[in-house]
């Protein structure tokens, strides 16, 4: 996650070559970014270290992806290299359409597996294959206004751990009379509500493919209680996560669950004191999770130059310490961060992402998404109790991927 579902194919592609000389290496790659961006600029470095490559670049908006994708590789168009949301994976590698890197991994000098963290390598994993690496990741937690914490008598330095200390932090911020709410998520019905969602239910034991759990319904639960107590916004059902931080940002609420995408903007929209904390857990001692957002860099298996586009997924990967500062993704794997750009919230990320989980991986997530979603609108909307609406959820998964 962390940049907003987006329309149609860039026109054209960048190219950072205007002739390509006699031998050189044509590769072609579609992403997600614009000019300026992750892959604009990794390319463009690696085109200055090795002139004898050219590197083609194009922009495809992140909600065409997938399609453009199939149009292109039924069409013989496929790029060499290409962006895909981690929990598209494991649909592109089971239909064979992308290269299993375990090979070239096994002999690179770069890479290790053991140095990337669970979650983010498990994206990218499938019946034994490794077909991608992360080029970052993304997770969530807690930002909070310290002045309005701070104004409520709450502990600054101990904000909630668990699901009921969460709750009751949550209303004792929120002032109706002020127009400002306790708590700002996003439960929309699209793929960022069920990225908010999966850790709560998660860290009660239940999964993507096993909703229909109680501690899945204790979660569902908790998330009615805050929209039908006034704790959050009705809007929380309609709006995206930079739209509910956007309430944050305003001091509308005092505390939303977003990533770290969001600090530049909140960096010149909050004129407050601005901290975080990771989600909090169910009951003392319960495991941790959180979400795993982000993409991964593949190549296609149609690709006629596997070894120098994996020469060039190695060079983004040996970056890994750049991209929060220069990119606002987390690291993916074990690196050191010099001087992290605001160190207190980029320690909470941290450790969040070591208990950041995938979605899936399945071959057949985005069903298992939307049944997902339908569940939290349901119960959110009143139109079934959370376990009614989790069972139905259950039913349509089971028959997903039976």
């Amino acid at each position: 996650m962390g940049k907003t579902m987006i329309g149609a194919m860039a026109v054209g592609a960048a190219t950072f070559a205007t002739a390509a000389p006699a031998q050189q290496t044509v590769l072609d790659l579609w992403t997600i970014d614009d000019p300026g961006e992750y892959h604009y600029v990794l390319a463009e470095e690696y085109m200055a270290a090795h002139p004898d490559v050219q590197i083609n670049v194009r922009t495809v908006q992140f909600g065409d992806m997938v399609n453009d994708l199939a149009r292109a590789m039924a069409t013989g168009d496929a790029p060499d290299i290409t962006y895909i949301d981690n929990p598209e994976v494991a649909m592109f590698a089971q239909r064979g359409l992308l290269l299993d890197l375990g090979p070239q991994i096994a002999a690179s000098d770069i890479v290790h597996t053991d140095d990337i963290f669970p979650g983010p390598l498990a994206s990218v994993s499938l019946d034994g294959g490794i077909y991608g690496l992360p080029r970052g990741a993304n997770t969530i937690a807690v930002y909070y206004n310290a002045d309005m914490f701070r104004a409520a008598g709450l502990d600054l330095d101990a904000p909630p751990r668990t699901w009921d200390a969460f709750y009751d932090a949550a209303k004792t911020l929120t002032r109706p009379d002020d127009n400002i709410y306790g708590l700002a998520f996003s439960a929309i019905a699209t793929e960022e509500g069920t990225f908010q969602f999966l850790p709560w239910i998660q860290m009660t034991g239940a999964d993507f493919d096993d909703v229909n759990t109680e501690g899945a319904v204790r979660a569902l639960t908790l998330w009615k209680r805050f929209i039908d107590e006034g704790i959050a916004s009705r809007d929380t059902l309609i709006r995206s996560q930079w739209d509910s931080t956007g309430t944050f940002n305003a001091g509308s609420a005092a505390m939303a669950i977003s990533g770290p995408w969001e600090l530049p903007r909140m960096r010149g929209e909050a004129d407050f004191d601005v901290r975080a904390f990771a989600l909090p857990v169910p009951q003392e001692g319960a495991p941790r999770a959180s979400a795993l957002g982000e993409g991964d860099n593949v190549i296609l298996k149609s690709t006629d130059q596997p070894d120098a586009a994996f020469a060039f997924l190695e060079f983004m990967y040996a970056q890994m310490d750049r991209v929060w500062n220069e990119f606002g993704y987390l690291p993916a794997s074990d690196v050191t961060v010099k001087d992290p750009q605001y160190p207190e919230i980029y320690a909470v990320f941290e450790d969040s992402m070591r208990a950041a989980r995938n979605r899936g991986p399945s071959a057949n997530w985005p069903q298992i998404s939307q049944a997902i979603q339908g569940a939290i609108q349901q119960a959110l909307t009143g139109q079934a109790t959370p376990e009614e609406a989790l069972a139905r959820a259950q039913d349509r998964i089971d028959r997903i991927i039976r």
